[in-house]
């Protein structure tokens, strides 16, 4: 507006001119809205979970054609093992003209599987109570088809526990889901109780869990955002092939890092390049490579200088020159791989003591530099991944059970979702039915026949 635009609109009155300062101001917002959200959307710092989703790119990838490629030989569902029930299904006339018909000359068989009515069953318990003279006093039978001073069975606990903690089903639909199914009525109170004293009774079990993770030779570790009542918390995940160790905290830091794998740790932690591991050591760190590929296509959306479209094509080629050799391990000759091997340590080095003007570079080599020993530790051990994938995988399921739940609403509820989540998961890692196991390890801890390190051993 010029100045005389500006006589011209105060001398027209009060009416006008409010009217034209409030326009002003809605779209001085809305430029200021745009500028940061241009901000956050080119800045390769700004973390995705504050990128609004308008903004993110649509995953836009090719269509796949449904099914196997062709030549690939087709699958079908097995016949059944077990046969309850027999029918036999004849006519006595044509369903089309309604002309009589006699004996059958052709037939087939028809295998079909389903689920039958569910009835909740209740049964009456009578505990007998015995003098024992040695002890002095009355002992009783265990009861283990539920837990102490609970109406409700267990495996009805563990089913709706399973179903919330890792399928991420919400509480008032396990309730729709139980009326609807089997006519069975709970409350959500009673059920979101019934959990907690699930997971006080399976407590030292998850930390026997947690010790075990600790001693691993190769541990992956991640980390994601997690709410309790409304304020910011995190989920960590430590995990490895048989077992996957959650814990929720306020603290993203290094004190959780510290806490759990002490300040030394024996074994070969794979994570990503968040600060928190840098304050503890190890035998030795892989840093996930998938980040440096990811922080690349970052910087390739606002960076076209170039110097990075130089400096960019030498680190692809290392890296993916890092990762094909290590596929070729076990077809080489051991002398052919250690050379191939001192010859990418040896491109990593000139890459790394070049000059850069670029400031996407030099960030990048700051990082680089930082973590020089970590970059390609698969390469020098067996059974280590250049990436941290197989954390991400066990974040996966905590990460849909979060827009679902709305995440937890105390600590005693956040203690329950670790603990639960730890033992399910777990299971499923060691290839078992994880409603079964936890069931059967929970009637076995009622009835005082296992104990946390005959649990450990049996899962290994």
């Amino acid at each position: 507006m010029t100045k005389k635009e500006a006589k011209v609109l105060y001398r027209s009155g009060e009416e006008p001119t409010v009217n034209k300062l409030l326009e002003f101001d809605r779209k001085i917002k809305e430029l200021k809205k745009a500028l940061q959200a241009k901000h956050l959307e080119n800045n390769p710092l700004t973390p995705s979970g504050m990128t609004p989703v308008y903004l993110k790119p649509s995953h836009n990838k090719g269509k796949k054609r449904p099914g196997r490629k062709k030549g690939h030989q087709g699958v079908s569902r097995k016949k059944p093992e077990r046969i309850d029930y027999y029918q036999e299904h004849t006519l006595c006339s044509c369903p089309d003209c309604q002309m009589p018909l006699n004996d059958p000359i052709k037939s087939y068989k028809r295998y079909i599987e389903d689920i039958p009515p569910v009835e909740p069953e209740v049964t009456e318990h009578t505990i007998n109570g015995y003098w024992c003279p040695k002890c002095k006093k009355v002992v009783y039978p265990k009861v283990t088809d539920a837990m102490p001073n609970d109406m409700i069975g267990l495996r009805v606990i563990v089913f709706t526990a399973w179903l919330h903690y890792l399928i991420g089903v919400s509480v008032d639909n396990i309730i729709k889901m139980l009326t609807a199914f089997s006519s069975f009525k709970m409350s959500p109170g009673s059920l979101t109780q019934s959990w907690k004293k699930l997971a006080n009774l399976l407590g030292f079990l998850y930390h026997h869990i947690g010790q075990e993770v600790a001693q691993s030779a190769v541990l992956n570790a991640d980390e994601t955002g997690w709410r309790i009542n409304g304020l910011t918390h995190w989920l960590w995940c430590f995990t490895n092939k048989d077992f996957c160790y959650y814990i929720i905290s306020r603290c993203r830091g290094s004190p959780v890092v510290k806490e759990f794998l002490g300040a030394m740790f024996k074994g070969i932690l794979i994570c990503d390049f968040w600060g928190a591991y840098n304050k503890i050591s190890a035998l030795a760190k892989q840093r996930c490579l998938y980040h440096l590929f990811t922080e690349i296509v970052k910087v390739d959306k606002h960076n076209v200088s170039l110097e990075w479209r130089a400096f960019r094509k030498k680190l692809s080629r290392l890296l993916k020159d890092a990762i094909r050799l290590s596929n070729r391990k076990n077809q080489m000759d051991s002398e052919d791989y250690a050379r191939l091997k001192k010859k990418l340590y040896k491109r990593l080095g000139q890459l790394l003591e070049a000059c850069y003007d670029d400031k996407d570079i030099k960030r990048l080599i700051k990082r680089l530099k930082r973590h020089r020993n970590e970059l390609f530790t698969f390469l020098e051990y067996e059974g280590v991944s250049p990436y941290n994938s197989h954390a991400e995988q066990q974040m996966r399921k905590p990460v849909l059970t979060r827009k679902i739940s709305q995440q937890n609403r105390s600590n005693d509820g956040a203690k329950t979702q670790a603990i639960l989540m730890t033992l399910f998961r777990s299971a499923e890692l060691q290839g078992k039915n994880p409603i079964e196991t936890v069931l059967s390890t929970v009637k076995s801890l009622m009835s005082g026949n296992i104990a946390g390190e005959d649990y450990l051993d049996n899962a290994a």
